[in-house]
């Protein structure tokens, strides 16, 4: 299985995607990469978000369709040579996932040898479930159950406490160990500009940050850039 778990598509200061280049230049070995837009909301249609992702990716040699406009999309995730999936809105995400009946056909052909990247909303569709996404379930999926490519729940964007800040809210932190309490998994939380790297039985930390570890019953740790495939 290879996968590439992105904690966002943009950072501050670069145009999209870009600080990516190398990464995704050595992960997608073939040219045709499929395109999953369904986590767009609204602002942006899916032909529109997938004009943004085909820019970047035809500016690398790639070709990138959306999934939306075959005819047959469980044939198109057969045909291709990779898939990335965007960011969004994560409950929109899975529910139009499972309501196209895409959910298990992308499941099964990334657990088959294809090539599966996501970022943000894409990223929390690797874990086990998506109720650690940062999003508002802004529409009701038929199941928060991702695509369990991983044994862990992702958490992208992770943020940490400011201590300059007087806002009073919860924290991030104060959020997963929320979840906590009712659920088992761990969490991994992935900070702006960093992303996990899945090949086979073998699991990395890449990019500038580490990432936060979170699990049932102990005190979350910093995790450092590097191997990580003991959390398989």
């Amino acid at each position: 299985m290879r996968l590439l778990i992105v904690s966002t598509s943009s950072i501050h200061g670069k145009p999209y995607l870009t600080y990516l280049e190398d990464e995704v230049k050595s992960f997608f070995q073939g040219k045709k990469i499929l395109f999953v837009p369904y986590a767009r909301p609204g602002g942006i249609s899916w032909d529109e978000y997938t004009a943004k992702a085909s820019e970047r990716f035809t500016e690398w040699g790639f070709e990138m369709t959306g999934i939306h406009t075959h005819e047959d999309p469980i044939k198109a995730l057969a045909e291709a040579d990779g898939v990335f999936t965007g960011g969004g809105n994560t409950f929109v995400l899975v529910k139009t996932l499972y309501d196209l009946g895409l959910m298990k056909p992308l499941k099964e052909a990334v657990e088959n040898g294809l090539p599966y990247m996501g970022s943000s909303a894409g990223s929390n569709l690797t874990g086990l479930t998506v109720r650690t996404t940062n999003d508002m379930p802004i529409v009701y999926p038929p199941s928060f159950d991702a695509l369990g490519l991983v044994p862990f729940n992702i958490n992208p964007h992770y943020l940490d406490p400011d201590p300059s800040s007087t806002h009073m809210g919860e924290t991030r932190e104060t959020r997963i160990n929320e979840f906590h309490h009712f659920n088992d998994q761990p969490v991994i939380g992935i900070r702006e500009g960093s992303w996990l790297r899945r090949e086979g039985d073998q699991l990395e930390l890449k990019g500038p940050h580490t990432a936060r570890l979170f699990r049932k019953g102990s005190a979350a740790i910093e995790r450092e850039q590097g191997d990580w495939s003991d959390l398989l």
